[in-house]
């Protein structure tokens, strides 16, 4: 009969990948004065009431405990074995931080590592790993990637919007990955903003109505298979800024912050989704991250929010606009109501900030606790303590035919057909030109934050470029030729293809306030094959509304394609007719650079309305 010791049984059961919760037998005392505790403690059943449990846990947490459950460092600077020492309750990955290979296997193994560090804690607390999966898990090479919100928003249907969701949580679910950083509900009022695309629309219904990602991501019961936890954000009025400003200021009214701004998230909470993410951005001069008003008083008062709340990447940081954080931005911060701050670098000195603000009496330890309990309730409703690891069996839905097949769905209902002389839909037995920057370019179709942060050009992930959708959808009748800049076409063509639009961007890179006018380069595409007499459909590939009001006249079509991701075959089934066009405007078009912001019922005159769309035959 063979004799071990449980700390050896322990070890060997993490060295293969399995939960620590699994393992029996008492726990050794933890070190710098922590309390032990029988594996049989009242947190970790699962029959118990969510309530019950988190006060168990609270009781035996000690301050190391607390504050390391309020600490988010990213992926690069900290190690698993930290994770376990620091009592750490988050993990992120920022946009593009990867493993090499950047595969779902290789997301899975990185974070069962960290995870196996957390479970190496006295208490044995799962920590739970964030992303920024917004339109897919889209940091994973290989993943499906869908159409950015604005473009869910023209095709106006919360039930698909919902589907995406599921599909997103069980490609997350399949690398371990936890926490999604979506869904962001602003209300973009200014389409020089960088973050326009983000948004599903310009007025707070269509938001509102898409916050059906929740339920997509969370599932009908949190904790379910397949269940993430979703972040509404950002908290609140970032689509307001002056100017169209990332990270800049919303100069309105309450009355306007109240009607426009914060519907959307008074029906995430409703929803029962998990955490909040406050925004950059200020209000009348106030950060968000230290507007208690805001924070405590509106969100968790007044709408009832019970979840956590999250900071944005050094959101803390900025708070008294210098590089840096100090001891009193984490004060404003945390005794705003944040609850969890993303401090990707300097985590370690955040941790001894917070304790010296909580230890002279700054913080209130009463603040402490209730940010960890609604840490807690979070993870333990999620089903964190009973399910920490990746669930390797799903790794074969990444990228999967049904998720593909789901987001060339949502590219054919998000295509908003602007004008139509009759060149579309495209017959399939024509001979058919195609040119354009945007036109075989995964990386450039799907936009900024796909595998990383801003996104660039090329093949940057599995997926069919536009051009290849019309050569699949055409089928073996049709004669389709390209060349990126017009070049070779002749008047012998029936129709020609011109798939222009923007560069890859995320945020404030992507603010342009100098306006919104077309690149030279696809102008000069446009001209080529405008010259030969053909035809010409022009296909926009971009993250807002741009100015093409001088230019439409010589046009034969206009599709607003916006960013379309991975499933370029889905905009072919629109322009040969597979699909009917029914996608309506989520934003009001400006007919020039000076009309910005433009918005529904603001009285002024643009191009296109709020819900502009046509159709083939109406």
């Amino acid at each position: 009969m063979y004799c071990f010791s449980v700390r050896a049984f322990r070890s060997r059961l993490l060295s293969l990948g399995l939960p620590a919760l699994l393992v029996l037998g008492p726990v050794p005392a933890p070190a710098a004065g922590g309390a032990a505790r029988p594996a049989a403690a009242p947190y970790l059943d699962p029959g118990l009431p969510v309530a019950a449990r988190v006060d168990d846990l609270l009781s035996r947490m000690t301050l190391d405990d607390k504050l390391g459950q309020m600490t988010q460092p990213e992926r690069r600077y900290i190690t698993p074995a930290e994770v376990g020492t620091y009592r750490i309750g988050s993990v992120m990955s920022a946009g593009g931080s990867a493993p090499s290979p950047n595969t779902a296997e290789s997301w899975a193994d990185m974070v069962d590592g960290y995870q196996k560090g957390a479970l190496s804690a006295p208490l044995r607390i799962p920590m739970v790993y964030g992303v920024d999966a917004v339109h897919g898990h889209n940091n994973v090479v290989g993943a499906t990637i869908f159409p950015h919100d604005i473009g869910l928003g023209a095709a106006r249907d919360p039930a698909l919007v919902r589907d995406i969701g599921a599909a997103t949580a069980e490609e997350m679910a399949a690398t371990g990955a936890d926490w999604d950083f979506a869904p962001c509900l602003c209300v973009a009022r200014d389409d020089r903003w960088g973050r326009t695309y983000e948004s599903f629309g310009e007025v707070p219904e269509l938001p509102s109505a898409m916050a059906s990602l929740i339920d997509g991501l969370q599932g009908a019961e949190p904790g379910g298979p397949a269940s993430v936890l979703a972040t509404a954000k950002h908290f609140v009025g970032d689509g307001g800024t002056e100017g169209g400003r990332d990270r800049g200021d919303a100069k309105i009214p309450e009355e306007e912050l109240r009607a426009v701004h914060l519907p959307p998230f008074r029906e995430a909470v409703r929803r029962g989704v998990a955490s909040v993410m406050v925004s950059y951005s200020s209000w009348n001069g106030v950060k968000m991250h230290a507007n208690r008003y805001l924070i405590t008083d509106v969100l968790k008062g007044e709408l009832g929010f019970k979840g956590i709340v999250v900071s944005d990447y050094q959101g803390v940081d900025r708070i008294d606009g210098e590089a840096g954080f100090t001891r009193d931005e984490i004060a404003k911060a945390v005794n705003a109501g944040i609850d969890m701050v993303m401090v990707p670098r300097k985590w370690k000195d955040f941790i001894a900030g917070l304790r010296a603000e909580v230890k002279d009496g700054t913080v209130p330890m009463a603040r402490i606790d209730d940010a960890n309990r609604r840490i807690l309730t979070e993870k333990i409703r999620f089903g964190l303590f009973e399910r920490p690891m990746a669930d390797r069996s799903r790794l074969t839905a990444v990228g999967s035919a049904a998720h593909r097949a789901l987001a060339r769905r949502a590219v054919a209902a998000s295509q908003v057909l602007l004008k139509n002389d009759g060149v579309l839909p495209l017959r399939r037995d024509a001979k058919i030109f195609v040119a354009g920057r945007n036109a075989d370019d995964i990386g450039m179709q799907s936009g900024g934050w796909t595998v990383t942060w801003q996104g660039s050009p090329g093949r940057t992930t599995p997926g069919t470029t536009i051009l290849q959708g019309i050569k699949q959808v055409a089928g073996e009748q049709a004669k389709i030729d390209y060349n990126r800049d017009g070049e070779g076409i002749d008047e012998t063509y029936d129709a020609a293809v011109a798939v222009v639009g923007e560069k890859p961007y995320a945020e404030y890179h992507g603010d342009r306030p100098g306006g919104l006018a077309l690149d030279d380069e696809d102008v000069r595409t446009i001209e080529r094959l405008r010259a030969s007499g053909v035809p010409v459909a022009v296909v926009l590939v971009s993250g807002r509304p741009l100015d093409v009001a001088s230019r439409l006249g010589g046009w034969n079509a206009l599709v607003a394609s916006w960013l379309p991701g991975t499933e370029g075959a889905g905009v072919a089934d629109v322009l040969f007719g597979a699909v009917r066009p029914s996608g309506r405007l989520p934003v009001t078009w400006p007919r020039g650079e000076g009309e910005e912001p433009v918005n529904r019922g603001d009285g002024k005159e643009p191009l296109f309305p709020f819900g502009y769309g046509l159709t083939y035959g109406g």
